[in-house]
């Protein structure tokens, strides 16, 4: 068995080549610079290598368009991680590769089973509550069965309606004081959160978690990364228009291993 990196570290896995063909749904299909995107997912795994985060590849897989959005496939719950069945049939090879980087690093995992379907995308964990969209990708027993493995750890596990966006993380995320963030118009109802923040771009939506007082965050919000900046944040912007077009965001890209 391999050793994992020192905590915190990162899973991430390449562009496809075929990455031209990625799923959209809530937008219009748009030409996909693949020079431009390998540039901009270097950039995107630099910040965390810069910010002393161990970097794990999971292998590239060219005949998967939306791999790269590794997030989807495998959400971690502390030290055990819970491998996804991704709504969307064309993505289920997407979890593949995962038991077996997962067993190299040592961390113990489940799977979601037909006919559950759920994609890590709809999943916001704040402390130990765990928010699960209701969306086009994620169903009530992918939800059942998520509850049933991560209940007993100590996870609290909330439903929430998704119908404006392709996942719960498409439309908010969370700040690191876990106030959770979202561009009004595509949120269904801020009033489930214990704590909502609307801010005034939809790319302001989304940003990763580095450390108490940080966060990532695409460049194309200037005025949600001012409102944050005002609040005490270091923010940390990234180009990654080639995925904003996929309907992707910084969280996507990779899988944060923090325990």
């Amino acid at each position: 068995m391999s050793t994992a990196p020192d905590h915190p570290y990162i899973l991430v896995r390449r562009p496809a080549a075929s990455l031209n063909d990625g799923i959209v749904t809530f937008r219009d299909r748009e030409p996909i610079d693949l020079d431009l995107a390998a540039k901009q997912w270097e950039a995107y795994v630099g910040i965390f290598a810069e910010h002393g985060w161990g970097i794990v590849e999971v292998p590239v897989a060219d005949d998967l368009p939306d791999s790269v959005f590794v997030e989807d496939v495998v959400v971690m719950f502390d030290d055990f991680a819970v491998i996804t069945n991704p709504g969307a049939p064309a993505r289920n090879p997407e979890t593949d590769a995962i038991p077996a980087v997962l067993d190299e690093l040592g961390i113990e995992h489940t799977k979601i089973n037909d006919p559950g379907t759920l994609d890590g995308g709809d999943i916001l964990k704040i402390d130990r509550i765990v928010y699960v969209g209701l969306t086009g990708t994620t169903n009530a027993e992918g939800t059942a069965q998520l509850r049933a493995a991560v209940e007993p750890r100590g996870f609290e596990v909330r439903q929430v309606p998704v119908t404006k966006a392709l996942h719960l993380k498409s439309a908010v995320t969370a700040l690191p004081d876990g106030t959770v963030i979202g561009y009004a118009p595509v949120v269904d109802d801020p009033s489930l959160f214990d704590s909502f923040l609307a801010v005034p771009e939809e790319p302001g939506s989304h940003v990763v978690v580095l450390g108490p007082d940080e966060v990532v965050m695409s460049d194309q919000a200037p005025r949600t990364e001012a409102l944050l900046a005002d609040r005490g944040l270091k923010i940390n912007t990234v180009g990654i228009s080639e995925y904003e077009k996929l309907e992707g965001c910084v969280t996507c890209l990779s899988v944060r291993v923090r325990r």
